[in-house]
């Protein structure tokens, strides 16, 4: 097996994400960069840049690399198509601006921005960490508001939690309890309608209990992506008229929310 160098911190985890499966892909097919290039018609230079995160590889790579491993592509392609994206809208922030400069650093801010911007995150994190205190002591309870500003309240916390203001404990069982808000489901552990699914955490535990609640069982909602959770997810998807690919992606949660 190769002996990957680190990933650059920098890179977005949607890439990130991406650039592992490719990795992992490689290693299977036991083919080094030489071999690659015979067998996809990219060259050994690109395939080194794509597999160390210096360059995002195009659909075709990626579709190639699956066909010379052995592995249905639809999977990497999901993962591509959300990489894709994240490496869009880092090329777009980094455009200079009208005077040919480029948008501040942090390094670069005076330092009573700095300062002043710190004082509001510290503010912010303390008052999401009480509003995730509450939803969880009562999750989903009534009571501390009225109408839209209630509701946007709870999905704020909810948010929250999924972004590891309270830290994802594995081989816990999560208790479910289904909310409707503007036409779509919540579970109260994650608001995301995009996210590719693959890791433990909270995003598993929010499509678990709507696959649940949507008659699909995936076992418990212990946040783990195994293999219960796939066969519930292709049942729901074959179901849906979506490809049963196992693979919780932005269609898949079109569905779930409904």
């Amino acid at each position: 097996m190769s002996r990957w160098r680190p990933l650059p911190d920098s890179l977005d985890d949607r890439v990130r994400q991406l650039v592992v499966q490719l990795r992992r892909l490689k290693d299977r097919s036991g083919l080094g960069l030489s071999s690659l290039e015979s067998k996809t018609g990219y060259s050994r230079s690109s395939w080194e840049r794509y597999l160390n995160g210096k360059a995002l590889p195009p659909r075709q790579a990626v579709e190639e690399l699956a066909r010379v491993g052995g592995v249905e592509p639809t999977r990497l392609l999901v993962l591509h198509e959300v990489a894709e994206a994240a490496w869009r809208e880092r090329a777009a922030a980094d455009v200079p601006t009208a005077d040919g400069r480029r948008a501040p650093t942090d390094a670069q801010e005076p330092r009573g921005v700095r300062r002043g911007v710190l004082i509001g995150v510290c503010a912010a994190v303390a008052l999401g960490a009480l509003l995730v205190g509450l939803l969880i002591a009562a999750p989903w309870k009534d009571g501390g508001g009225s109408g839209t500003d209630a509701a946007e309240t709870k999905r704020s916390a909810a948010a929250g939690t999924s972004h590891g203001t309270f830290a994802y404990r594995p081989g816990k069982t999560y208790p479910c309890a289904i909310k409707r808000e503007h036409g779509r489901s919540y579970a109260g552990y994650s608001t995301t309608r995009t996210a590719v699914l693959s890791q433990p955490g909270w995003d598993v535990v929010e499509a678990q209990c709507l696959l649940h609640h949507l008659g699909f069982d995936p076992g418990g909602a212990d946040g783990v992506y195994g293999e219960h959770t796939t066969r519930a997810v292709k049942r729901l998807q074959k179901r849906s008229g979506l490809p049963p690919d196992g693979i919780v992606g932005p269609h898949t949660w079109q569905v779930l929310r409904r």
